[in-house]
């Protein structure tokens, strides 16, 4: 049975940070495309006009929204999860800071909005906190005793339906000032990072070993978007799934070192990827993960194939 039940909440006791990423907003040249794409994916994407929302089979939040626009993918803002009671200190501390703006033309003008040192649009909006109390809980299959065959014939293989939104990997020109803008502003808090290339953070109320990950770049953008499932073998069903929808440009199988999640990366029409992600290191919230500085050739992967040559290209055109 899928994961689907809405966390409970919880809280650091006097720390003031952002509890969840609460949904992530871009356009595409052509919503036919990431309709199919997106279903073909697993998700529960639901069309009002010119909007795509996507939700995961079951669960209430809407992950991220797709918008018909211009000529080339293009990540708009982001929206985090804020608790009621921090709604002043964060607007106080925006206010100190001088990085208010205006709310985003794709957007509610609920919220308080403010601009990355990238200049990418943030909404901080009141919402229940959607990521995660507590490490995913993986799937359970039907025992199968010694003498039967474990594995289904390929024409009972269930669809892989993704179970959350886990995290979103954006292209930024400086990581490590997107990192101190997210403990300054946001409160969000360094996992590890592998010197300038790339960086992972964490939602100090309780998260996955990431939220937001940074990844350097030419030009901010977004990279990927992740997917929790609930297994490893459900990460390869997913790959073959996208696979026989005709999505053929993909990394994985495989483990990342950073997260340590199982991982398939399928490529989308416009260049970024879609993870499907199983078994992420979670980060209590009462526990301080101890960061780090890894190495390149120890911040990866573990095992599995290289990498698409295209994997960290960005498509996204500077603002």
């Amino acid at each position: 049975m899928a994961d689907t039940a809405a966390p409970s909440t919880t809280r650091r006791p006097g720390a003031l940070g952002v509890h969840s990423l609460d949904r992530f907003v871009f356009t595409v040249p052509e919503l036919d495309a990431a309709e199919r794409f997106y279903r073909a994916f697993g998700l529960d994407v639901r069309r009002s006009g010119q909007r795509l929302d996507l939700y995961t089979v079951g669960h209430p939040q809407r992950w991220g929204s797709v918008f018909a626009a211009g000529a080339a993918k293009k990540l708009q803002y982001l929206s985090f999860g804020i608790f009621a009671d921090d709604v002043a200190a964060f607007r106080e501390c925006i206010q100190r800071l001088g990085l208010g703006g205006e709310p985003h033309p794709l957007a509610d003008r609920e919220g308080v909005w403010l601009r990355s040192p990238d200049g990418v649009p943030l909404q901080l909006v009141v919402a229940d906190k959607s990521s995660p109390a507590r490490k995913s809980v993986p799937t359970t299959p039907d025992a199968v005793p010694p003498g039967a065959g474990a594995a289904p014939g390929r024409s009972r293989v269930q669809p892989v339906r993704p179970r959350r939104l886990s995290h979103v990997l954006l292209f930024t020109p400086d990581v490590l000032r997107m990192v101190g803008f997210c403990r300054d502003v946001l409160g969000l808090r360094l996992s590890d990072h592998s010197g300038d290339g790339i960086a992972f953070v964490h939602g100090v109320h309780g998260s996955d070993h990431h939220l937001v990950a940074f990844a350097k770049s030419h030009a901010p953008g977004l990279h990927h978007s992740s997917w929790d499932v609930g297994s490893a073998n459900e990460v390869g069903l997913g790959s073959e799934q996208m696979r026989n929808a005709g999505y053929t440009r993909g990394w994985g199988v495989g483990r990342h070192v950073l997260g340590s999640n199982y991982f398939y990366y399928v490529k989308d029409p416009w260049g970024s990827f879609a993870e499907y992600s199983f078994d992420i290191d979670f980060v209590p919230h009462d526990l301080d993960w101890p960061a780090a500085d890894h190495p390149p050739e120890d911040s990866f992967y573990v095992w599995g194939p290289p990498p698409l040559e295209e994997f960290i290209e960005n498509h996204e055109v500077p603002a």
